[in-house]
């Protein structure tokens, strides 16, 4: 009689065990579906590492010398040198 009385509790602590694996907090869809956010995350966040990398070397160039200076200037205000004439082609 015990030893039924113990393959009783001891099934239902598998079936309980058994029912946290597939429907519960910790379950196998959950598991799948927070590595996919990792991964999204973590390719986010290579994306922003890249950007900040990038935007520290346009810093430091630009700190560091004038060439980056001119060339900004040129681009994004359309300044020129004395003497220089500003061609721009438009292209349809």
């Amino acid at each position: 009689m015990v030893s039924r009385i113990v393959t009783v509790v001891l099934l239902c602590l598998l079936a309980i065990t058994h029912a946290q694996l597939w429907w519960g907090a910790g379950s196998m869809d959950r598991v799948a579906e927070l590595r996919t956010q990792i991964n999204e995350l973590q390719a986010s966040n290579d994306a922003a590492r890249k950007e900040n990398e990038r935007l520290t070397s346009e810093v430091n160039d630009l700190r560091e010398g004038k060439e980056t200076v001119q060339e900004k200037a040129r681009s994004e205000l359309g300044m020129v040198k004395p003497n220089e004439i500003y061609v721009q082609i438009l292209r349809p």
